[in-house]
């Protein structure tokens, strides 16, 4: 095989996007296929949200650990097996007789899409090294990804109207397998770097993230005060008092703390989460609410879902023309306040709505959401400075799934304790606006500002803060 050396711009580009598109695929794809995997495994809601949430969760959860390993043992190496993790979890998807092998399969491939989510967006910095051609290439390959997140939940639809739900988990076969072989020809290797892991660290990450979602998908179910949920948010509650602690005394850290010191990295992230969490949280509620609210079938669901996601890849080439005019900053809060906008006009919907108004709002959302996923990348990629390319993407990557996570979560405790479809995506997209305006304030705080009183904040030296178990990839 090559070294990876060779090869245009644009085979580079689709080897490492096969990663973010199986990620982005299987994220999306569930939001249609669900109602019919809950009618077809007898599943209840809330077991429903584990299947989607379960690959999100071990997905977020481990994504930091995996960032670490890609700096150990080389950001290829750790990206190939992440795809045929995913491969495997895959198949055993495809193949589960019940709601909770289903389950569990989906926690494995969260696990490999883990792996290979950060390895990608490091190897992608050390194929462009010029920031300018780097800029380019962000648009472009946000644009394929983004393509995905549009494809997957209509083409869902089309699936598992055609085919049963169980096809879409074996479409990610080929997707892998040709990933696979792309990288291995097109991707050079990258050395690893011996580096201690924060394991401990990592772990109560792991046992805090798996503590909250189990309150917010079964307190609606089991009751917020019976003592499974009690004790999920004890454990949250002691997580998130003990990690911050072992992270200040440890000489190897779970995150970069340093990189928070610019506001416009902790900007990013800040971003980051609230969009996720807003953006996928709708992608949930609207695939359930069209087919349990307003009783549309699997490829007619997937169709009327088609306005939010279509314009992801349309308006991700258009922030690369828009960049170039206007400040990051700016645009980040213009398409948040319109993302916000849409989501309070939807608190309208009902079973009498006219479709025409429902899928202009969602167009709006989705011509936000292209805009605001490559901004917040080129925000994160440069304030995290030259060198630190796949431990910024670990960490702006971590707080998107863990956004999505308590998003989709948040989401489905609200319908399983609504009276009706109708109320609970009224309360819903209040609450998915409210996050829109989250992130619009953070982007003016923490990203606007900086850029008109001089633009780059100070760039953070490693020296000072303790060791992160992501070491900076050369």
């Amino acid at each position: 095989m090559a070294s990876g050396h060779g090869g245009s711009p644009a085979m580079k580009i689709t080897a490492l996007a096969a990663g973010f598109v199986l990620a982005s695929v299987d994220a999306t794809v569930m939001q249609i296929a669900g109602a019919t995997v809950q009618d077809r495994l007898h599943a209840p809601l809330s077991r429903l949200t584990w299947a989607v949430d379960g690959y999100v969760l071990t997905f977020a959860a481990l994504l930091m650990l995996a960032g670490g390993l890609a700096g150990r043992l080389g950001a290829r190496r750790v990206y190939l097996w992440g795809m045929a993790v995913f491969l495997a979890a895959s198949l055993a998807a495809a193949l589960a007789p019940t709601i909770e092998v289903l389950i569990a399969a989906r926690l494995v491939q969260g696990a490999g899409a883990a792996l290979f989510m950060p390895s990608s967006l490091a190897l992608l910095v050390e194929a462009f090294p010029d920031p300018r051609r780097r800029a380019r290439v962000l648009g472009l390959w946000s644009a394929t990804v983004s393509s995905s997140i549009a494809l997957g939940p209509t083409a869902g639809g089309v699936v598992v109207g055609a085919l049963g739900w169980r096809a879409i988990f074996l479409i990610n076969v080929p997707l892998a397998v040709a990933g696979m072989a792309l990288a291995r020809r097109y991707i050079a290797p990258v050395p690893g770097r011996p580096a201690p892991l924060a394991v401990p660290g990592h772990a109560a990450l792991v046992a805090g993230l798996g503590a909250l979602s189990f309150a917010l998908i079964e307190g609606p179910h089991r009751g917020w005060t019976s003592h499974p949920v009690l004790a999920a948010i004890a454990m949250v509650l002691v997580t998130a008092v003990l990690l911050p602690l072992r992270e200040r005394r440890a000489r190897t850290t779970v995150m970069p703390w340093r990189l928070f010191r610019g506001p416009r990295f902790t900007g990013a992230n800040t971003v980051g989460f609230l969009f996720n969490a807003a953006f996928f949280g709708t992608l949930f509620l609207v695939g359930l609410y069209f087919q349990h609210g307003e009783g549309a079938g699997p490829l007619r669901a997937g169709l009327m879902v088609l306005p939010l996601t279509v314009f992801l890849p349309l308006s991700n080439l258009a922030f690369a023309h828009l960049s170039a005019r206007v400040p990051t900053g700016r645009l980040l809060i213009a398409s948040l306040t319109l993302a916000a906008a849409s989501s309070f006009a939807l608190t309208t919907i009902g079973p009498a709505s006219p479709y025409w108004t429902t899928a202009a709002a969602l167009a709006a959302t989705g011509i936000a959401g292209g805009i605001t996923s490559p901004a917040m990348t080129a925000v994160m990629v440069d304030a995290a400075g030259p060198g630190n390319g796949g431990v910024a993407g670990s960490v702006l990557n971590t707080g998107r799934q863990t956004g999505t996570l308590i998003g989709i979560a948040a989401v489905g405790a609200v319908l399983g304790a609504s009276t009706d479809w109708t109320t609970g995506a009224a309360v819903s997209f209040s609450l998915v606006g409210a996050a829109y305006l989250a992130a619009a304030l953070a982007a003016w705080r923490l990203i606007a500002r900086p850029e008109r009183t001089g633009g780059r904040e100070r760039r953070a030296v490693p020296e000072p803060a303790p060791p992160c178990s992501h070491p900076q990839t050369a």
